[in-house]
């Protein structure tokens, strides 16, 4: 995680900013705000000031001056993955402190619960958001999708898994990741290798689980169906598919969790079957949460960069107010994963 920024000055005002680059003060307002109608080299020069004096506007102020609530949403289904949720509100409010916004959490209720997408639409027209971030699986949620365009809000996708072209996103490549942790895995001996799945709904999940079948097909095997076992991206599902698993005439050698927490429940699993790890199994995770290391072995995992993710999300979208454009633009930006090699994972014995 990075330092925390410097403390922004209580004390510099829009006056000066405008006094030291020589400018208006409504210039000043539109590079603030994002607004057109400034030069490139003039915007650069007011930046570097706001920069520089590390001025952040007061956003109550600047809402009553303009039609900006200076409110960001980011927007999550009930899921049980708190490090992920946390580390997505770290990156989302680094980048909100930065502009001048504030940050707002907000869930949508599982479609089929009792209000679910019409109480969230209901929020979005009495929040007055700027704009919003979604993150998986809503950002691939029809329904919530819709409702954010009748709303006619600006938004920005965390890793949908389609309608690509729909808005801007971020994401980062699952499919590789998982390919490459799979392969790492039959490199070192290992032929049965099982997966634990997200949930069904989970574009991630999905393409992680196409990372796992594409590798063992470049190695000229198939995977076999049971195997693969659905988990829900909790502790407790990992324990449970682990159970099936480690009970099969031939169970496997290894065994690849989708995420860390299901990782943490194969552990579990594997200790009380009394096997050694990674001496009898070898296990390996997908997230890189800090039980990752705090286990015993440390689990061999993928991190992959929540945090940096949810920050350029709120980038993305924060530099598009202003722009009639940002509705029909497709910005992408891809950030990379990485391999986190620790003790959970061995050569099997013969």
């Amino acid at each position: 995680m990075r330092n925390e920024d410097p403390p922004v000055s209580t004390s510099v005002t829009i006056v000066d900013i405008a006094r030291q680059a020589g400018v208006s003060i409504k210039t000043v307002s539109r590079v603030i705000n994002r607004e057109e109608g400034v030069g490139a080299e003039t915007r650069a020069r007011v930046q570097a000031i706001i920069d520089r004096l590390r001025y952040r506007p007061n956003a109550s102020a600047r809402s009553l001056s303009s039609r900006r609530s200076y409110l960001i949403g980011v927007i999550f289904l009930e899921v049980g993955a708190y490090y992920y949720v946390g580390q997505v509100q770290v990156g989302a409010m680094r980048a909100c402190r930065r502009a001048g916004y504030h940050l707002v959490v907000e869930q949508v209720r599982t479609p089929g619960a009792m209000g679910g997408v019409q109480a969230f639409a209901q929020s979005l027209r009495e929040a007055r958001f700027d704009g919003v971030v979604l993150t998986p699986p809503t950002c691939d949620d029809p329904e919530v999708l819709a409702a954010i365009e009748t709303a006619g809000l600006p938004y920005v996708r965390i890793a949908p898994d389609r309608d690509f072209e729909r808005s801007p996103y971020v994401f980062m490549d699952d499919r590789a990741a998982a390919r490459e942790q799979t392969l790492r895995l039959w490199d070192m001996g290992h032929r049965r290798i099982a997966f634990i799945d997200g949930p069904a709904d989970h574009g991630s999940a999905a393409r992680r689980r196409q990372g796992y079948v594409e590798a063992l097909r470049e190695r000229g095997a198939e995977p076999r169906p049971e195997w693969i076992v659905q988990g829900a991206f909790r502790s407790l599902s990992g324990f449970e598919a682990a159970e099936g698993l480690l009970g099969l005439p031939e169970p496997p050698t290894a065994i690849f969790a989708a995420n860390d927490e299901m990782a943490m429940g194969v552990l579990a699993a594997a200790a009380k079957h009394g096997l050694s790890l990674p001496g009898d199994l070898s296990v390996v995770g997908f997230d890189d949460t800090p039980a990752a290391e705090a286990a015993w072995p440390r689990l061999t995992t993928i991190r992959q960069p929540t945090a940096e993710m949810a920050e350029a999300a709120v980038d993305i979208l924060i530099d598009g107010f202003g722009d009639e454009r940002f509705r029909g633009r497709t910005a992408i930006r891809q950030l990379d994963y990485t391999p986190m090699i620790r003790d959970s994972a061995a050569p099997p014995r013969r």
